[in-house]
Formats: C-alpha cells, sequence, structure tokens
C-alpha cells in the first residue's frame, strides 16, 4: 500500500484551511440541500428509522431509484433485483471492483482520472492501463483502446460526466467503448454521479442502454451532488439480477448499509422534485460555470470550458513552479485560491500544467474566488 498517500485533493483543503483562502479544490458541493429532502430525513430519525436496513437498502429508495432510472437513463431494473444501495458511489465502485477482479487483472481508464477509481484499483492489485485525453477536444480513437486490451483485461472504467475534464462521453464514443466490450469480452463499470450536470445541450448517455451492453455494464451513481449532500454518503449501483446478488454480499461485508434515514431524505427528493428543480440546478450551474471561467480567463489561466460536472481544467504555465503541485501552491499563496494540482488526474508526468477548479460553491464564496483570481491578471 505504499503508493496510497493522502490526495492533493484533500491535502490542498488542509493548506486552504491554514491559509484561510477559499476553497475551490474539493468537491465538497456546499450548495444549499433541497428542503424536501433535508426534512424527510429529520422526519425518519424523529419517527425512528434508525437501524440498519436490508443490505442492499430500504424497499423506498430502491423504488424511487428504479423509477428514475426508466424515467431519465432509458434503463429498466428491478428495485428487488437488481439496484443496491451503497455508502456513496465510491462504495459502489469499490464493491464492483472488488467483485469483478482478481489480484494481476488490467482496467483500463481514461486519463485525466479521478483519483479515487485509480487508487481503488491499485489497493486491489488490479493494474489501470491508460487512455490520455488531450485537451480541448478530450477525444479518443479506437485503436487507443485496442492497443491496451490484454489478456488480462477485465473491464473499461467510464466516468461521463467527467472529473475533472468535464467531458460527456457523446453517444458515439460510447458506442465505440461498447463494441469493444463486447468484441474482447470486458465489463464496463461506469461512474454517472455527474449526471445532471450538462451545459451548452449535451446530453447524457448512460453505457447500460446501449444494444448489448446491459449485462455486461455496473451502472454506478448517486445524489450527493445533485441534492449537495456529499457527506450523507447515499449512492447505488445497478447490474443484473446475478451481478446485484454479489455486490450486495460485498456491500454487507464492507458497509453493512447505508444510512437509513438519508436513505429516505434521497427517496423523497427523487419522488417529488421534478423538472423544474432540475432545469434550476442546471441554470444555476451554468452561470456558475461561466462566472469560474471568465474569471480564469480575465486571470491569464485559460480555462477548458466543460461540458459537464462542475470541475474546469485550466492552463496554469503562467505561474511560477516546474510543475503543477508547485504552481497550485504559488496560485494559493499569491491568492488565496485553492486549486488541485493537475497531476494528481494523470499517470507520471502528465498534467504538469494544469489545475482543477471547483465551482459547486455558494455565491459568496465563488465571487470571492473570482475577485482574487481576477488580481494575476
Amino acid at each position: 500500500m505504499r503508493f496510497l498517500e493522502q490526495s492533493d485533493i484533500r491535502r490542498m483543503t488542509l493548506e486552504c484551511t491554514r491559509v484561510g483562502g477559499v476553497n475551490l479544490s474539493q468537491g465538497v458541493c456546499d450548495t444549499p440541500v433541497p428542503p424536501e429532502v433535508r426534512r424527510a430525513a429529520q422526519a425518519a430519525i424523529d419517527e425512528g428509522v434508525n437501524t440498519y436496513t436490508r443490505y442492499d437498502g430500504l424497499a423506498e429508495l430502491r423504488t424511487a431509484l428504479a423509477a428514475k432510472l426508466e424515467r431519465y437513463n432509458g434503463l429498466e431494473y428491478d428495485p428487488e433485483q437488481s439496484i443496491v444501495v451503497t455508502s456513496g458511489a465510491t462504495g459502489a465502485f469499490y464493491g464492483a471492483c472488488l467483485g469483478l477482479f482478481d489480484p494481476g487483472d488490467e482496467a483500463i481508464l481514461f486519463a485525466p482520472y479521478y483519483g479515487y477509481h485509480v487508487d481503488t484499483l491499485r489497493a486491489l492489485s488490479v493494474e489501470p492501463r491508460f487512455v490520455t485525453l488531450d485537451p480541448p477536444s478530450w477525444k479518443f480513437t479506437r485503436e487507443a483502446l485496442d492497443a491496451l486490451v490484454g489478456a488480462r483485461t477485465r473491464a473499461i472504467v467510464v466516468n461521463t460526466p467527467a472529473n475533472p475534464s468535464g467531458k460527456v462521453f457523446s453517444r458515439d464514443e460510447l458506442e465505440v467503448i461498447a463494441d469493444l466490450a463486447v468484441e474482447r469480452d470486458l465489463f464496463v463499470i461506469t461512474d454517472e454521479i455527474y449526471e445532471h450536470f450538462l451545459y451548452d445541450g449535451h446530453v447524457h448517455t448512460s453505457p447500460a442502454a446501449l444494444p448489448g451492453m446491459a449485462e455486461r455494464t455496473i451502472t454506478i451513481s448517486g445524489l450527493s451532488k445533485t441534492f449537495s449532500i456529499t457527506g450523507w454518503r447515499i449512492g447505488f449501483s445497478a447490474s443484473t439480477p446475478r451481478l446485484a446478488r454479489m455486490l450486495g454480499t460485498i456491500n454487507d461485508l464492507v458497509y453493512v448499509c447505508a444510512p437509513a434515514p438519508l436513505q429516505l431524505g434521497v427517496a423523497r427528493g427523487l419522488e417529488v422534485l421534478g423538472p423544474v428543480f432540475y432545469e434550476a440546478l442546471l441554470a444555476e450551474y451554468t452561470l456558475k460555470r461561466d462566472r469560474i471561467c471568465g474569471a480564469l480567463d480575465r486571470a491569464g489561466l485559460t480555462p477548458y470550458t466543460p461540458e459537464g460536472a462542475y470541475y474546469v481544467l485550466a492552463d496554469t504555465s503562467k505561474l511560477p513552479g516546474e510543475n503543477s503541485k508547485q504552481r497550485a501552491m504559488h496560485l494559493l499563496e499569491t491568492t488565496g485560491v485553492a486549486a488541485v494540482p493537475g497531476e494528481a488526474f494523470y499517470p507520471e508526468g502528465k498534467g504538469k500544467t494544469l489545475a482543477r477548479f471547483c465551482f459547486a460553491k455558494t455565491d459568496v464564496a465563488l465571487d470571492e474566488a473570482c475577485r482574487r483570481l481576477e488580481r494575476l491578471g
């Protein structure tokens, strides 16, 4: 486990606290929780929903998730057999990896990647193989994927919309991945936690909805970001009944269950929050995205405007330093704005001129961060 170190995301959060700065590093999402969600969780506590749940979650939440998956993602899952409520989407990802891989297996990921995905694989002695995507298009080719598939390759990991690039994988791109997965008999593990954060007309496509993919895809998501409840740790996975039984058993072994009253809060939100809520969420975050990108541009830190999620990668090559960590620390020391060094999202040697900024912040915090950044201009 020597490779495991404190993530740059958390390290920069601590450094930000040290200098009393504005934290745009960690995706804590400190915007308000919808009242319907908050009150339902509070009521559940008051009503005594405070004990263990079934290993795969409360029926109310599994039913609400199945309805949401059918309505929004075009996926049909039996809430009694195919959905497992987990301790966050990271818990769902860990369970999927623990269930699918043996030590020495390989998995393909797209870089820039989410560090927890890579560290989870390495913690289980699974070798990550990387397709590197370059800004501003973040495109890949079938040939690049083909070149990484070997005798021990078991799965492709897809994060769409992606953290940290904000890339939304198009249906055409996902069909390339699906064709390869079918041809080479691979699983696809998805992380779709940012599926409601889509800008400029981009559309979210779940890989499991593509022909031939339902039986080989483990769909992972949650409402942590959508409902601003990252600390509640409520995620889920959806898959075939056979896979779900395995993943449910692992969930029971590692986590027992997700927090019972908070499950009912999420279920209530899924039931009562309709299109008006999601449209307002998108409008709010579009404005936040445009504010931070504008400030970065005026600061001379060219942003790669995201298609989805709530992060933006920016070019920090104008700042002093030999790598992204030194540049991120210089930015923090001079402006009091914390960002994550780009190298946290790439294999060794990549991402040295990039930093990730999170814009899931209150307007007061985001406006202050933008004012500080613009002093660089």
